[in-house]
């Protein structure tokens, strides 16, 4: 979020310049029950897309508290903030390790979070959960399995070709570890959480072809480099990689899957 994305008015409204972490902040938004005075825990609140929004919607007599285990993301959060929102506060903490201190929320907010409970997700999430207040609500987006299910097919095809064996486990593992909607909400339902909603929405990325397609800022990061760390030989796979970015045409369109996932904490007799 850049400051140029607040509205003359002083409202923080998501920037429409955003063309991956907006969306799925609306899937969130979508689902999660937001009002005046709420306690907020943001997880991988990255530069703030939505804590700046979430803080405005709660105001003054709410609180919201972002967390980001990356020290630079912290410090380009509160240069954006500039002393606004003084009830929003971003802290560096690694949200799969809070210390039993950390105090509790009625609200978990966690947009593009899910990836970053990794390597034990599920123990993340129990501890995320041990900082709800009873009666609150988590929401947490991410991108689920079938995310660009069609750039997937199109490497694995390029990949038998070549007849790399090795290669293509590697990369059926990398897909395979990105979890399931189905997997998300077993979590919830394993922590005996209530009134739990799954949802997913299709979100269509464009792209060039060539490196236009290699070097695009959201394909690549977190997705293609899956690809390139499969292979042992840098030049195969540039010479791989690169067949494929020259038929796009086979993997239109690009999906992601936006995934939202909600529930409710139990409240105590």
């Amino acid at each position: 979020m850049s400051s140029s994305s607040a509205p003359s008015s002083g409202r923080w409204s998501l920037p429409v310049e955003d063309d991956w972490s907006t969306p799925f902040a609306e899937v969130l938004l979508a689902q999660l029950d937001l009002r005046p005075g709420l306690t907020i825990l943001d997880i991988a609140c990255g530069h703030g897309i939505p804590a700046f929004y979430l803080a405005e919607q709660v105001g003054p007599t709410g609180s919201v508290t972002g967390i980001d285990a990356s020290r630079g993301q912290i410090a380009s959060a509160r240069t954006i903030q500039r002393g606004d929102l003084p009830w929003l506060r971003f802290e560096c903490l690694d949200m799969r390790a809070l210390p039993a201190s950390f105090p509790t929320f009625q609200r978990i907010t966690g947009n593009l979070s899910v990836m970053f409970l990794r390597p034990y997700r599920f123990e993340a999430m129990r501890g995320l959960i041990e900082h709800l207040e009873p009666g609150g609500q988590v929401v947490l987006t991410f991108p689920s399995l079938g995310t660009f299910d069609s750039m997937w097919q199109r490497i694995d095809q390029e990949m038998s070709r070549h007849g790399l064996t090795i290669e293509r486990e590697r990369l059926a593992a990398h897909v395979a570890e990105r979890p399931s909607a189905a997997e998300a909400r077993g979590w919830l339902e394993r922590l005996n959480m209530e009134r739990i909603a799954v949802v997913e929405r299709p979100l269509e990325v464009a792209s060039g072809s060539g490196q236009r397609f290699l070097q695009h800022p959201l394909l690549r990061g977190g997705f293609l480099d899956d690809a390139y760390e499969c292979f042992e030989d840098a030049g195969l796979a540039d010479e791989v990689m690169t067949r494929v970015s020259m038929d796009l045409e086979s993997m239109t369109p690009l999906l992601a899957q936006r995934c939202a996932l909600s529930g409710w904490k139990p409240v105590k007799e």
